[in-house]
């Protein structure tokens, strides 16, 4: 069994260190973390997804039913499957994004992965995400697992986080930055 040492503490840490014994136990890491990536994403862009993993106002046999048929029509993994119905039967579905992002968390420092954001204006292409990845590894100095984000109110530029470090070069920043000093001029 895992210590867990290295996932976020408390409620979703303990599920996440289960859910990723019972996957490496299973040799399917890798199939999981898709399953709840892919999860992730599906509660990001449904709002009505989002309001029944956040609501406690619905009953557990309800957001167990609708859980069950969207992972069955989404084709996850039985494992995936079992473990979201075990958390939605705990009562514990608001917890699933926190859950996931543990997870992943905890899939990434077993594998030696340094965890980096990058939010960008406009979504890059394959090449611009190749050439940051690789410039956040020269400067990371190991492997570094890239998520890209979008935010359009960023108008330009990146926002870069490694760990607790976080770079901000985005036109929105440096346009709030001018305004800040345009104020204290007057």
């Amino acid at each position: 069994m895992a210590t867990g040492a290295g996932v976020i503490g408390g409620l979703a840490g303990r599920y996440a260190t289960a859910l990723y014994d019972l996957a490496d136990e299973a040799k399917i890491l890798d199939v999981v973390a898709g399953d709840l990536g892919a999860l992730q994403s599906l509660i990001a862009e449904n709002k009505d997804l989002a309001r029944l993993v956040d609501s406690p106002l619905v009953r557990r046999d309800a957001q167990a039913a609708a859980m069950e048929a969207m992972l069955a029509k989404a084709g996850v993994n039985d494992l995936t499957r079992r473990f979201v119905g075990v958390v939605t039967g705990n009562g514990r579905l608001k917890a699933l994004p926190a859950i996931i992002a543990a997870y992943q968390a905890e899939l990434a420092r077993r594998r030696g992965e340094i965890a980096a954001e990058v939010i960008s204006a406009r979504p890059l292409d394959e090449s611009q995400k190749t050439t940051v990845a690789e410039a956040l590894r020269a400067s990371a100095g190991g492997k570094v697992a890239v998520e890209v984000k979008v935010d359009p109110s960023l108008i330009g530029g990146l926002v870069v986080r490694v760990g607790s470090r976080m770079v901000d070069s985005s036109v929105r920043s440096k346009l709030q930055r001018l305004q800040l000093a345009m104020k204290g001029a007057q």
